[in-house]
């Protein structure tokens, strides 16, 4: 059983315009599509598309929209009830460019923080792997995540973190005692929690150069994170395990949309884990998925048919 938690699930609205995006212009909507969204459900989708057993957590009133979209997804969720709505962030696609608006979710009480870590250590009982993903939504204390990491670590399950900016910073001020065993940032990301310039990185990594990335994740390995993907976009994936480092090219694809293509390599991740595959075929997996992600609409995350993992591109660095 895998259990993946959404702090701040989303409903993600998309809208394909029939130009760029110009501020201050006036603009025809083409597509307008509504999915479920927030990176926890994004993977938890990922993993249900390949056949794996799931369960996506998250804070969500009974009457919620995004509960019907999950159903319609056949995905399997346990919603912790609070009073306020789920928000809504917007992508919107035009001249090959994607621009997100986000909304920063609704402010739960001390009760409802409560509810949701209690709910989400008794799911954790009967699990063996926990996903923890996405931004906090407002009222959860800034350092959740490594909060979360030291309740679930006495119960014996592997723990994987993907957010970014402060709740990121805050878990990686706690690595003493809150290192989860896997952790998904890219470029700028990295740079947050090393304190380097992210955009640097991911500059280096698109012109051949992995040398700040693999030293940046090194690091991160070093200060008690077992297992480290560093997703890079375009240029494709690193990974730091206790066992070495390797690289992977992304596949040439055609860009349609970038929205949950991290989350997508962290789905192929897991689907890699839970085959028993080593870490070279993982990284495999995960920049596989990622890169099948940005060729589809919206939100969509690819399904196993949809992936074309190249295990001949991946090599240790």
């Amino acid at each position: 059983m895998i259990v993946t938690f959404t702090a701040n699930p989303s409903l993600d609205r998309t809208v394909t315009l029939g130009s760029a995006l110009v501020p201050g212009g006036v603009h025809r909507i083409e597509v307008d599509t509504t999915q479920p969204g927030g990176k926890g459900i994004n993977v938890a989708l990922g993993l249900v598309g390949a056949g794996l057993d799931v369960v996506a957590l998250l804070p969500a009133r009974d009457d919620d929209p995004l509960l019907g979209l999950l159903t319609e997804n056949d995905l399997p969720f346990e919603a912790i009830p609070v009073v306020g709505p789920v928000r809504t962030n917007m992508t919107v696609l035009g001249g090959g460019e994607t621009t997100k608006i986000n909304e920063p979710g609704a402010t739960l009480n001390e009760g409802e923080v409560a509810a949701v870590e209690a709910a989400l250590v008794e799911a954790a009982a009967a699990a063996d792997t926990v996903m923890l993903s996405g931004s906090l939504a407002p009222g959860f204390p800034v350092d959740e995540y490594a909060r979360l990491v030291r309740r679930l670590r006495p119960l014996g399950v592997w723990i994987g973190v993907d957010t970014s900016d402060a709740p990121l910073i805050a878990l990686g001020e706690n690595f003493e005692d809150a290192a989860p065993d896997f952790l998904k940032p890219n470029g700028l990301e990295l740079g947050q929690l090393t304190g380097h310039d992210g955009l640097h990185i991911e500059r280096q990594a698109e012109n051949g150069d992995l040398s700040a990335a693999k030293d940046a994740a090194l690091a991160l390995h070093g200060r008690g994170v077992a297992e480290v993907l560093v997703t890079l976009g375009g240029a494709g994936g690193l990974l730091v395990t206790g066992e070495g480092a390797w690289y992977s090219p992304s596949p040439k694809v055609d860009v349609v949309s970038t929205v949950g293509a991290g989350d997508s390599a962290t789905a192929g991740y897991l689907i890699a884990r839970e085959a028993g595959l080593d870490a070279p075929a993982r990284l495999a997996y995960a920049v596989a998925y990622g890169a099948a992600a940005v060729s589809l609409p919206g939100t969509t995350i690819p399904t196993p048919q949809q992936v074309s993992p190249n295990f001949e591109a991946v090599e240790e660095i």
